[in-house]
C-alpha cells in the first residue's frame, strides 16, 4: 500500500492507539499474528497476517463497521484514492529461512 510522501509520520501516529473495537474485530474476523511494516523513504505499507482463510477474513473483516469507519480515517493518509483494504493483494512466499 502507498502513502502519499507527506503524511507517513501522521500515519504512524494514527496507529499508535488502534480502537480497541479495531483489534477485536480483527481478532473475531480471524487474524493473527498481524504485523504493519513502513518503509518511509518510498513511503510504502506492507502487511503481514496469519490466518486460515485469507479470503475470508478480509470479506469478514470488510463486513464490519467498525472497519469501514477505520479505512475511512485512513484514506487521507494513501496516495491511492480508495480504500485502503481494498488495496491488499495476497502474496506467495516463495523462500523461508528458518
Amino acid at each position: 500500500m502507498r502513502l502519499k510522501p507527506g503524511r507517513v509520520g501522521d500515519y504512524l501516529a494514527a496507529h499508535e492507539t488502534v480502537w480497541p473495537e479495531m483489534l477485536e474485530a480483527l481478532r473475531e474476523t480471524g487474524w493473527s499474528n498481524y504485523s504493519l511494516f513502513v518503509d518511509r523513504p518510498n513511503a510504502l505499507v506492507v502487511g503481514y497476517l496469519e490466518t486460515d482463510d485469507f479470503e475470508r477474513a478480509v470479506a469478514a473483516m470488510a463486513a464490519r463497521p467498525v472497519n469501514a469507519r477505520w479505512q475511512a480515517g485512513m484514506a487521507e493518509f494513501f496516495a491511492d484514492d480508495v480504500e485502503p483494504d481494498r488495496t491488499m493483494v495476497q502474496l506467495t512466499e516463495y523462500f523461508h529461512l528458518d
